[in-house]
């Protein structure tokens, strides 16, 4: 079970050997970052597309929420189902890890986690790396990865933070951080309550609900020696959600009100040990639960629960080793041990297991004073399914000091998560459809058959069958071109997915109700380019815009328009053949976004202005040839204008207020969770650390 953990630890020992007299060699460039290559690099040296998102940035742009300065990024937009989760490349939020230190958020709900469960007030910067990173992550990193690298300051400092807004929106941070000789602690603390809001006339239910969070963080080092450093990092969050649901069924409307409650627990003890200057080994351990629970009563009486658990345990060890100037690598290795139980699958007290072993390495070669060239791979032996293996290549050229190159192609992979094996659910307040797993869907269907409870079977029954994991090939061609005042960047991506899981129709009850299940249906794709410009005018003034062009599709869906089979309706509601100029791809996604952003700081005073646009998107198939295309319901275009100014005093206070949706856009249907115009004033005291005069 342990032997991939074991291997690694073998090498390391071998190579701290091999290389104890040899010279290290220092990187270039002062912004690093962790999560491209799972260690310490220059941002100037990556040779995948990673972006970064500054402290400074999410204080400025005034957000509290992961949710909020995500989507004010190029090519990311947030979902709105089952919470707030993040496209990225046009792929599902399923496709993107979301790690806290390098290690996995898990709760996650129909594939999308809730970015905003999580406070930005911790927060030294994001990591944001695009395209399949399954070589080094594992499964769900297949669009990319976004890592949020708390704040671990090295020095003494003590500060609270307050913020009050629209819809008695509150939000209350206390952080600090003590160093000795040889102990580090950062403590940081958080609580935020809105009210809620609805932008629904003289209705119930709010768009968002009212909502209480606390949220803390602890950090603990000790440095052993001078080669030899542990820590241990705890994270707890919880929420706490007034439900006021109302459900329409053949006509009727079924109110419901209750409590839903959220927690999530993360922990991980790291060792870590420089052999030497050339060889360093890190071992971690780390554990994390979520539970969440649901608890409604009708207004005829009727309750309803509903409780999902997931355990997560991990431990891995990574052995970094630098052969000589030109060559150094990676290679680790780990096992994971999951379960999760829910009152949505077969049986409650029924834990559901997987067990996953993995090895993983990396090389980087600079084959010439401009050429770097970066490989490697990732083997993954889980027990539920078929092994999958994951390599990547990148490579980056620099032009001269001002222009460099980039490209890379990579296989990421998904594997089937426990909804979509083990759900066993039926909506009784909405007509009473059931999803089932693909594990039991068969076994299941044919019992209710035998007992004279099913309709019809749909052609896809027949088709169920074991889950295979989704594979993806991506490819990324970039180019950079950077000088005092001008950074200018642009990515070409593309994205073959196949075995994409879908779920679908299988089976009609004998009263009409729906029988929904899963399986490998789709061979889908995305493509577009990706473009950032920024402009330093002078030590006050700058200003940025990025832009995304995006296309999708599913190929099945595009062969069968080209052969003649789907068809249509006219103006007049007669049937005609579609043509392949009306395909429109993939749902949800927009063809156009662009963002802007003009900035003034000077004297410890700024104020920047922010306007995002995303062009239409296609949301209801109501020609019902079950092809999204253009006679079917788009959600319009709109643009967000958001403001923000604030000062900072020598005396270690800071004030900051803010505009949020300035043009009161509101869309009921499309985008729930937009409020219309918002406004919010915050006040900061750093106690130990002033501001220089």
């Amino acid at each position: 079970m342990m032997k991939w953990i074991l291997l690694s630890a073998v090498l390391s020992c071998i190579f701290s050997t091999t290389l104890a007299q040899q010279d290290t060699l220092q990187g270039n460039g002062s912004i690093t970052v962790f999560t491209a290559t799972k260690t310490e690099r220059a941002l100037s040296n990556i040779a995948v597309p990673v972006q970064i998102i500054s402290q400074k940035t999410i204080q400025q742009a005034g957000s509290l929420r992961l949710s909020d300065i995500l989507s004010e990024q190029t090519g990311l937009f947030m979902t709105n189902g089952f919470g707030t989760g993040v496209s990225m490349q046009g792929l599902n939020p399923d496709y993107t890890l979301i790690l806290i230190d390098g290690e996995p958020l898990i709760g996650r709900t129909s594939g999308v986690l809730d970015l905003k469960r999580i406070t930005v007030g911790n927060i030294k910067q994001i990591e944001i790396v695009r395209g399949p990173s399954s070589s080094l992550y594992g499964s769900e990193a297949m669009a990319g990865v976004i890592n949020i690298i708390t704040d671990k300051s090295r020095k003494n400092t003590l500060g609270i933070s307050t913020r009050y807004g629209t819809y008695n929106t509150a939000d209350f941070s206390v952080k600090g951080s003590i160093r000795t000789n040889r102990i580090n602690y950062q403590g940081f603390g958080n609580f935020y309550r809105t009210d809620g809001f609805s932008i629904r006339p003289n209705s119930r239910e709010r768009s968002v609900a009212p909502i209480e969070r606390f949220t803390q963080q602890h950090n603990l080092g000790f440095r052993l020696s001078d080669r030899t450093n542990i820590s241990l990092n705890i994270r707890h969050n919880s929420e706490t959600i007034k439900n006021n649901i109302t459900v329409i069924n053949n006509g009727n409307s079924i109110n419901s009100i209750g409590v839903e409650k959220n927690e999530d627990l993360n922990a991980t003890l790291q060792l870590a040990h420089k052999f030497n200057e050339r060889v360093k080994n890190t071992t971690r351990l780390y554990g994390t639960q979520f539970n969440s629970s649901q608890e409604l009563i009708s207004d005829n009486g009727v309750p309803y629960l509903d409780a999902f658990k997931q355990q997560f345990a991990r431990i891995e060890n990574q052995t970094d080793v630098q052969v000589n100037n030109k060559l150094e690598f990676n290679i680790g290795g780990g096992y994971i041990h999951e379960t999760a139980n829910s009152t949505r699958y077969d049986n409650s007290t029924s834990i559901k297991t997987n067990r996953i072993g993995y090895i993983y390495g990396q090389s980087e070669w600079r084959a010439l004073k401009k050429l770097t060239l970066i490989g490697g791979a990732r083997y993954d032996n889980n027990e539920l399914f078929a092994a999958a293996f994951s390599p990547k290549l990148a490579l980056q050229y620099k032009i001269n000091k001002k222009i460099s190159l980039k490209a890379s192609i990579g296989r990421g992979f998904k594997a089937p998560d426990f909804r979509q094996l083990y759900l066993n659910f039926t909506n009784t307040a909405a007509g009473s459809y059931s999803v089932f797993g693909s594990v039991e869907a068969q076994k299941i269907i044919n019992e209710l058959n035998r007992i004279g409870q099913i309709n019809s079977l749909e052609p896809s029954f027949y088709q169920l069958s074991n889950l295979q994991p989704e594979f993806s090939t991506g490819i990324n061609l970039g180019a950079n071109y950077q000088n005092e005042q001008w950074h200018i960047s642009a990515n070409i991506f593309r994205n073959n997915i196949e075995n994409l899981i879908d779920s679908r129709l299988v089976a009609y009850k004998t009263g009409g109700a729906q029988i929904f299940s899963y399986l490998n249906v789709k061979n889908a794709f995305t493509q577009g380019i990706e473009t950032d410009i920024k402009y330093r005018y002078n030590s006050q003034w700058s200003f940025s815009a990025g832009y995304q062009f995006l296309l999708t599709g599913d190929q099945s869906e595009i062969n069968a328009i080209k052969d003649g089979k789907v068809f249509t309706r006219d103006q007049n509601g007669f049937s005609r053949k579609m043509n392949q100029s009306e395909y429109v791809g993939l749902p949800n996604r927009s063809k156009h976004m662009a963002n802007l952003k003009l900035q003034y700081d000077h004297q410890n005073f700024f104020i920047n202005t922010r306007a995002l646009y995303r062009s239409r998107w296609a949301t209801t198939d109501t020609d019902g040839n079950g092809i999204f295309n253009t006679n079917d319901a788009f959600a319009k275009g709109y643009i967000q204008l958001n403001m923000a100014v604030g000062q900072s005093f020598n005396n270690g206070l800071s004030v900051q207020a803010g505009v949020d949706n300035i043009l009161n856009y509101t869309d009921v249907l499309n985008l729930p969770n937009l409020p219309g115009r918002t406004y919010y004033l915050s006040i900061s005291y750093n106690f130990l650390n002033k501001n220089p005069k």
